[in-house]
């Protein structure tokens, strides 16, 4: 077989195996001879022949038989020692002998290559990432974290909902320490992706290697940490692992969808271990946060769709109206761009409206009137009672008017319905509120602040 054909082989594996894999194990493979039936190859490290041995030389075998090669099996040979015995791995008939045990990696740093299982996203940079007011906290931590240097705080945690930039800033974090400290052994991986070499390496009973290779890395990252949770041996695991790494002066950076002391069925003393660092909560997003991410993005968009224009107003409805979830928020102004590129039209408020009916649909979040008087209440500090009951008292009276004139704006409540809410009162009487409220946003700065205040939290 010749190196050409080789060449158009690899081609093939990868669309069969996807561009992460195929640049991970595939690429590096370099074909040496095919003798008597065996295709030799050269491999970077033993631990790399033996991953390949067992996960892709059926392909490999189907692929060069489908060629016209008669290849029976595979053979790995570390490139630093080629007159070494070589790794085999065996065609795919069925045997009753035992898998190879896989070799023990050659130093960390070849061990550490193979483990990058989660590969980070190019889109992902400290440069993207839109900051403001709900966020700054935890970009600033991040930031500081990514400088490397003396361990300040360890862990870093960061936590939040769905699609507020948790997995954005760790995937910065380590660009940012690849690029500045290329010396620097920065390991970013999922929770399930720890779980499941934890696993591996029990059942193929190589937890010494385990503990080796996790232990020698400077910068640890776990995305998702809840998913360990309840996973009684992974948490061990996950415990020791941390003790080491701090005991080491290692930096370890966390990510979760809630504060560490909520996350149901995680041990007290993991709970403990990563509460005693920077413990840093992402809060959702709000309307200014949410219309710069939008404006990013389109300058981002403007070199791909130069000819394409937004009518005023379209990204500021979008912000108004997604505001649970920038990814969410993201995709639909993808979708824009691209709906609008096909039709050739102007995405305006009509093209907008048609093509994103779906996710505005979904995105409607149902405030109800209790939740209205209740958070009014707490505003205020005043009594529930006290915005239902008869009391005309003005610390009473204003909260119940800014009640109204949210219930009026926020749901579909008609007038006499809010009335029946607030102890029976008469329309006339929400109308009047509504009213009195429209007229003090204009002349009454502190009022103007209250109103948005409390749609902003009931928005978000």
């Amino acid at each position: 077989m010749t190196q050409e054909k080789w060449g158009q082989l690899r081609s093939k594996l990868m669309k069969a195996v996807g561009k992460n894999n195929f640049t991970t194990w595939i690429e590096p493979l370099e074909f040496q001879e095919l003798q008597d039936g065996v295709a030799v190859f050269s491999v970077p490290t033993n631990f790399m022949g033996n991953y390949v041995s067992q996960n892709f030389a059926d392909l490999i075998l189907y692929e060069l038989n489908t060629s016209g090669e008669k290849v029976q099996r595979l053979a790995f040979r570390t490139a630093a020692n080629s007159s070494a015995r070589p790794t085999l791995a065996e065609d795919a008939k069925p045997s009753l002998a035992p898998e190879p045990r896989p070799a023990v990696p050659d130093t960390p740093s070849d061990a550490l290559e193979a483990l990058q299982a989660a590969p980070l996203d190019a889109r992902f940079t400290f440069d993207s990432f839109v900051v403001g007011k709900p966020n700054e906290l935890a970009h600033a931590a991040a930031r500081r974290v990514s400088e490397g240097g003396p361990v300040t705080f360890n862990p870093l945690v960061l936590y939040g909902g769905v699609g507020l930039g948790k997995t954005h800033l760790m995937h910065a974090i380590a660009w940012e320490l690849k690029t500045k400290h290329p010396e620097l052994n920065v390991l970013y991986l999922s929770a399930e992706q720890f779980m499941y070499r934890f696993v591996q390496a029990l059942r193929e009973r190589r937890m010494m290697d385990f503990k080796h290779l996790f232990r020698s890395v400077d910068v640890l990252m776990v995305d998702d940490v809840q998913f360990i949770a309840g996973k009684d041996s992974t948490q061990e695991e996950f415990f020791h692992t941390f003790n080491a790494l701090v005991d080491q002066n290692k930096q370890i950076i966390i990510s979760a969808d809630r504060a560490p002391g909520e996350i149901k069925d995680l041990e007290d003393r993991v709970k403990s271990r990563l509460q005693c660092g920077l413990v840093v909560d992402l809060h959702p997003t709000d309307y200014e946060l949410r219309l710069g991410i939008l404006q990013n993005k389109v300058q981002h968009y403007s070199s791909t769709y130069p000819d394409l224009t937004i009518a005023d107003g379209v990204l500021e409805f979008l912000a108004h109206r997604i505001s649970t979830n920038v990814r969410v928020l993201e995709g639909a102004l993808t979708r824009l761009f691209a709906f609008a590129s096909l039709v050739g039209r102007e995405i305006d408020m009509e093209l907008t409206q048609d093509c994103l009916a779906d996710v505005l649909r979904a995105s409607e979040r149902k405030i109800t009137v209790e939740e209205i008087q209740r958070k009014v209440s707490d505003y205020y500090n005043i009594r529930l009672s006290d915005i239902i009951g008869p009391k005309r008292l003005r610390s009473y009276a204003r909260p119940r008017q800014v009640a109204m004139y949210l219930c009026k704006q926020l749901t579909s409540r008609s007038l006499p319905e809010i009335g029946r809410r607030f102890g029976g009162r008469d329309h006339t009487t929400v109308m009047h509120g509504v009213k009195r409220i429209e007229e003090l946003k204009l002349t009454d700065g502190q009022i103007a602040e209250d109103v948005e205040m409390l749609r902003r939290a009931l928005e978000a």
